[in-house]
C-alpha cells in the first residue's frame, strides 16, 4: 500500500508540474509580462492624430507598471503602423499577431484600417479593444472578440442634432467633407433628421482642404439658419469658420471629436470670436486643462513631450479599461477570461464623460459625450449628452 501511496503521490506531482507552466502557456503571458499588441498611423499624414491616443494607452500601462505590474506582471506594448490605409492595416495586424504574439490587442485609430483588420482578428480570436476607429461596423453585429471604448459614428451626430434641438433651433444645416470620413457620418446624420422627424434647410459641401469657402458659406446664409452641424476636419473648418466670421454668418455650430480642440481651430481662424457660438461633442469629458485630468497632463507632457489633447484621453480610457479588465482576470489570465469579463465590464475612467459600460449584447462601450466651448480662453466642458437613436 505505501509503494502504491508513494506511486499516487510521485503522480499527482508531476501532473502537477505539468500543469504549472500551462498556466502561463496562454499566448503573450509569460511569468513576468504580458504582451499587449497596438496599431495605427504611427507615419503618413494621420499621424499627428493616431500617435497621442497610442501615447495615451501607453501612459497607463506605464503607470500600471510603476505600481507594481498586473499581478506582478509588467505589460509590454508594442505597436505596428498601419498608416491608417486598408492596404497597409491587414499586414499590420498580421505582423502584430503572428510576429509579436500579443495577449489581447488595444489599438485602432482609423475606421478604414481598422475594417480591413476585422477579419484577420477574428481568425486569430484575440481579444481587440478598439481605440479610437468609429466606423458602426466595427461592433455592429456584436463579436466576441472586439470591443470598443470611442463613441460611433451615428454617436456623434445623433449627438450633435441633439444639442441642437435642446438649444431650441428648428432651422438646422449641415456642412461636410466629401471623403470616406465625411461619408460615414453624412449618412447617419441624415436618418437623425429622419428618425426627429425634421428635414435640413441646407446641406453644403466642401473640400477636405479648401482654401476659400466663401460661396459655400454665401449659399448657406441665405437660408437662414439657426445652427449649422459640421462635419469636418480641422482643415476644412479652419477656413469655414473664417469665411462664415467675416461674412456674419454665427449661428450655433457643432461640430465632432476632430473639432474639440477648439483653442486650436480660434487660433488658426485668427480670431476667438469665430468660435464663440461653435461647440464640439467629443468622447471626452473634460478639456484639457479642467483640474480633472491633470494628472494625466503632467504625464505625457513629461513622458511624450506632447501638447495634451482630447487624442490622449482616447488612449487613456482605452488603457484603464484594458488594466481593469486584466486586473479582474486574476494571476492566470486567459483570452477566454478576458473576453467573459469584458462582455459584462464597467470602469469610470479618468477622461470620458460617463463610465465604459459594456454588455454580452452590446460592446459599443462608450455612451455619453461631452460638450465643449472656448471660455475665458481655454476649452471649457459645458455639459453632457447620451445620444440614442
Amino acid at each position: 500500500m505505501r509503494t502504491l501511496t508513494m506511486t499516487g503521490l510521485a503522480t499527482m506531482t508531476g501532473l502537477a508540474l505539468m500543469a504549472a507552466p500551462a498556466a502561463l502557456a496562454e499566448t503573450g503571458v509569460t511569468a513576468d509580462t504580458i504582451v499587449i499588441g497596438g496599431m495605427g498611423g504611427l507615419t503618413g499624414p494621420s499621424a499627428g492624430l493616431i500617435i497621442p491616443q497610442l501615447n495615451g494607452v501607453q501612459a497607463v500601462f506605464e503607470e500600471a507598471n510603476a505600481a507594481g505590474g498586473i499581478h506582478g506582471r509588467k505589460i509590454v506594448y508594442t505597436k505596428q503602423d498601419d498608416e491608417c490605409l486598408p492596404s497597409r492595416g491587414v499586414g499590420a495586424v498580421k505582423k502584430l499577431i503572428h510576429e509579436e504574439k500579443p495577449f489581447m490587442i488595444v489599438g485602432g485609430g482609423c475606421s478604414n484600417a481598422a475594417i480591413a483588420q476585422k477579419p484577420e482578428v477574428i481568425e486569430a480570436k484575440i481579444p481587440w479593444v478598439i481605440v479610437a476607429s468609429t466606423a458602426d461596423s466595427l461592433t455592429e453585429p456584436v463579436n466576441p472578440y472586439i470591443f470598443t471604448t470611442m463613441s460611433a459614428a451615428w454617436m456623434e451626430v445623433y449627438g450633435q442634432l441633439q444639442l441642437a434641438l435642446d438649444q431650441g433651433k428648428t432651422r438646422i444645416a449641415v456642412v461636410w467633407q466629401p471623403d470616406a470620413w465625411g461619408k460615414a457620418r453624412l449618412d447617419p446624420m441624415k436618418q437623425a433628421f429622419k428618425a426627429k422627424g425634421i428635414e435640413p434647410v441646407s446641406i453644403q459641401e466642401i473640400a477636405v482642404e479648401p482654401t476659400d469657402t466663401t460661396p459655400t458659406v454665401l449659399q448657406l446664409q441665405a437660408t437662414k439658419p439657426d445652427a449649422v452641424l459640421l462635419l469636418l476636419f480641422p482643415k476644412a473648418a479652419v477656413p469655414f469658420l473664417r469665411d462664415a466670421y467675416k461674412v456674419g454668418l454665427q449661428p450655433l455650430m457643432v461640430g465632432g471629436s476632430p473639432l474639440g480642440e477648439i483653442d486650436v481651430l480660434a487660433k488658426g481662424v485668427g480670431s476667438p470670436d469665430s468660435v464663440k457660438n461653435l461647440r464640439a461633442v467629443t468622447a471626452a469629458g473634460y478639456g484639457v486643462d479642467d483640474p480633472q485630468v491633470a494628472k494625466w497632463k503632467g504625464i505625457v507632457e513629461k513622458r511624450f513631450g506632447d501638447r495634451f489633447n482630447v487624442l490622449h484621453m482616447y488612449g487613456i480610457s482605452a488603457g484603464q479599461f484594458a488594466v481593469e479588465a486584466l486586473k479582474q482576470a486574476g494571476p492566470e489570465p486567459t483570452r477566454e477570461k478576458i473576453l467573459q469579463i469584458m462582455s459584462n465590464l464597467t470602469v469610470k475612467t479618468d477622461t470620458y464623460a460617463g463610465p465604459l459600460e459594456c454588455k454580452p449584447t452590446d460592446h459599443q462601450c462608450h455612451k455619453a459625450l461631452g460638450i465643449f466651448a472656448f471660455q475665458d480662453g481655454r476649452v471649457t466642458g459645458i455639459g453632457v449628452t447620451k445620444p440614442t437613436r
